[in-house]
């Protein structure tokens, strides 16, 4: 069955990815005045879901674009996920959070994109999403011959890696799943 060869990709994705980069990805997250987080498509969905778990954490979070957003300060954190780390929101708004001495944490599965040059703290998702440079990027992304189209991999590891962050999470800041519940949304 693919679900099966889909998890084991994921396993095998996840294993790689480097504990120190988890650790330090942790203390940032506790430590960070204010989280905002940027990312497009499906990648976004993924960081706004990490983001309501930072609330649900008692984490101040905020997601760039929207409307209630406040401007970032000096020394705020921008988590911005992109498979490629080419997107262009996502790269725009890392270079935006830079010039405003914000702290720019990329996950990504290209260690070599503008985004990851624009880290100050990376996390690489080795996901091994082909580069849309590529000679034969569509042909495989699109046909799915890497086993799920056009990136999946790296947005469901990256998933992964973001509940693992909010397991520890929970366990550094003493928070108990009860707590969690009680600033669930309810509207």
């Amino acid at each position: 069955m693919h679900y099966r060869k889909i998890l084991q990709k994921i396993t095998d994705i996840t294993d790689r990815i480097k504990p120190e980069d988890f650790w330090a990805f942790v203390e940032t997250m506790k430590n960070a005045p204010r989280v905002y987080v940027v990312g497009a498509g499906r990648s976004g969905l993924v960081a706004k879901a990490f983001a309501m778990r930072l609330v649900h954490l008692g984490i101040k979070v905020f997601v760039v674009g929207e409307t209630v957003t406040p401007a970032l300060r000096e020394g705020d954190v921008l988590l911005a996920v992109s498979g490629s780390g080419k997107t262009t929101l996502v790269v725009e708004t890392a270079k935006a959070a830079k010039s405003l001495k914000g702290k720019v944490v990329a996950v990504t599965s290209n260690p070599k994109s503008p985004l990851a040059k624009l880290a100050d703290l990376l996390v690489h998702i080795p996901s091994e999403i082909r580069d849309k440079d590529h000679p034969h990027y569509e042909v495989g992304e699109l046909m799915g011959s890497s086993l799920t189209p056009l990136g999946t991999l790296f947005e469901l590891s990256a998933m992964i890696f973001f509940e693992a962050c909010v397991a520890e999470l929970m366990r550094q800041m003493n928070v108990k799943e009860e707590e969690m519940q009680r600033v669930h949304a309810n509207l």
